[in-house]
């Protein structure tokens, strides 16, 4: 590994007196028992409550982490190397490659060998409720409560985030990655704004004044080679399509499917008269060869490359990095309003990457674990997680937000690769809050502000998927998997032209055959017990 100049102290004092917790329970550790009647792992009296160190004795936790391609080993790693030193708390790592990281996961619990916790464990909800209710994993909610204030604090905020994390059995067994930052939740839409100098347009504001636009892409040369070359609309697949402009027929996205709420209700919209129009407008699109041809089959580095290439007349994507030395030449606009004059945007939940950390019941310091883990959801240490030790790998900007040396944004290795020597959360899945304090990586200004285009129009609460029981998540996964893989290939067939939409009675008919409305009733049991 690289290795790092020492620099001035990380945290300062006042900053680590800032962080108060409750005080642990302690009590006679032969005594304390769960509701199964197992005996609890209790932790040393040498936690402390507040600050920095964790423990005034040496405490060590074994814990199975995933290694994305981009990191390095995790016990070299400066992040964790600083923060044994600030907590008194070590790690004994076992990292394993993400290729085979869902095999050794699955090993560990078929042998019941476990070790204290896991890191970007990418644990499923089908996971957690199995390993949690067996008592493999602990219930976490109580340890949040004493222990987590940064957890806690955004549970508050973000009520939402419950509804998708806590078990049917009311436990909350696993940690996701918690995201704030609007602009990393929103797919925005990016227009080219070259083009529309060219040929003398304005931004559209709704889907009629972009059918205008895409036909002047098509036919007016804009790129000025003499050729017809241009590509009017393209998506990174049928999905995404889908997805685009859903809003503009006041179509959402909750609970992680197509879902509407209004009043109390959950709709799921795959056979509304709204779909239908909407999915005519794409097929106008298709028909008027204003849509990408090869998006139905395309895979994502070719959709990668023709947003690099600056060719593209529309499209959605979360940041500007895939068009970096184009983005002089795209400008995010807001979400159109449809024919009815609907207009919203859509966007993931706070709650991101479910199962990221897990503590189990071998471990016995889940006090001083979760006191581990909360400093990463914190802003103070969420940077220090995502960015370091300041004056070594990075400073901060004019406007006190962190950026990273230009040692490393000129590092041969590419900047994902070199920040994961230092840091476990290149590669994604980490248990950390990702805002706008820690988030300037991927969060340049022409990102932000097609964010702040859309944000008059975002829902107030994107709820995540629900966490549902054995049974009930099997249901789900066979309703979806007919249903979904029925739904992909006839709208495809709808927006191409290889199936009339005359055929629209037969599809709903086929979706209501496929017990459309149970699927719909098992979210509305699940929707009635999280609000």
């Amino acid at each position: 590994m690289k290795k790092w100049k020492r620099g001035a102290s990380l945290l300062s004092t006042a900053a680590l007196l800032g962080m108060t917790i409750a005080c642990s329970s302690g009590g006679d550790a032969d005594k304390e028992t769960n509701n199964k009647g197992e005996k609890e792992p209790q932790s040393s009296n040498s936690i402390q409550t507040s600050g920095f160190p964790i423990s005034q004795e040496a405490v060590t936790l074994k814990i199975f982490a995933q290694k994305s391609p981009p990191n390095g080993p995790y016990k070299d790693m400066l992040v964790f190397q600083e923060y044994e030193k600030m907590t008194n708390v070590k790690i004994v790592w076992e990292d394993v490659p993400s290729e085979g990281f869902v095999e050794r996961k699955n090993l560990l619990f078929a042998s019941n060998e476990l070790p204290d916790a896991l890191f970007k464990a990418g644990i499923s909800q089908l996971e957690a409720v199995k390993y949690g209710s067996s008592g493999m994993l602990v219930p976490l909610e109580d340890l949040i409560v004493k222990y987590a204030p940064n957890l806690q604090a955004l549970f508050d905020k973000y009520p939402e985030i419950l509804a998708s994390i806590k078990a049917p059995d009311g436990h909350i067994y696993a940690l996701p990655a918690i995201v704030t930052l609007g602009a990393a939740r929103t797919d925005k839409p990016w227009i080219n704004k070259s083009w529309l100098e060219a040929l003398n347009l304005k931004e559209p504001e709704t889907t009629d004044e972009l059918l205008t636009v895409l036909r002047a892409f098509r036919d007016g040369d804009p790129n000025g080679n003499g050729k017809k070359d241009e590509i009017p609309v393209s998506e990174w697949d049928r999905n995404a399509l889908i997805n685009s402009m859903a809003g503009s027929w006041g179509l959402d996205f909750q609970m992680g499917y197509n879902i509407n709420i209004q009043d109390g209700k959950v709709k799921i919209w795959l056979a509304d008269p709204a779909f239908k129009e909407y999915l005519q407008y794409l097929h106008q699109l298709y028909q008027e060869k204003l849509i990408d041809p090869e998006l139905f089959t395309q895979n994502a580095s070719q959709f990668v490359a023709k947003m690099a290439s600056g060719n593209l007349g529309y499209f959605h994507n979360q940041a500007s990095d895939p068009f970096t030395d184009k983005k002089e030449d795209f400008a995010g606009i807001a979400p159109l309003a449809g024919p009815d004059g609907e207009r919203k945007g859509w966007g993931r939940p706070v709650a991101r990457d479910f199962g990221t950390f897990a503590i189990t019941s071998v471990n016995k310091n889940p006090e001083a674990t979760m006191r581990w883990i909360d400093y990463f959801y914190g802003d103070e240490g969420s940077i220090f997680f995502r960015y370091g030790i300041e004056g070594q790998t990075y400073n901060k900007k004019a406007d006190g937000l962190p950026e990273y040396t230009e040692e490393i944004l000129t590092d041969k290795r590419g900047t994902g690769t070199t920040i994961g020597q230092f840091s476990p959360w290149p590669g994604g899945g980490a248990p950390h809050l990702i805002n706008e304090n820690n988030s300037s990586a991927i969060n340049p200004p022409e990102v932000q502000a097609a964010q702040e285009k859309m944000d008059p129009y975002m829902p107030k609460e994107i709820l995540g998927a629900p966490i549902f029981d054995d049974a009930t998540s099997k249901e789900v996964n066979t309703l979806r998997q007919d249903l979904d893989t029925y739904v992909g290939e006839t709208t495809s067939k709808l927006i191409t032209g290889a199936l009339s939409f005359d055929k629209w009675d037969a599809y709903v008919k086929t979706l209501n055959q496929m017990d459309l409305s149970r699927l719909e009733s098992i979210y509305q049991e699940a929707y009635d017990k999280n609000k």
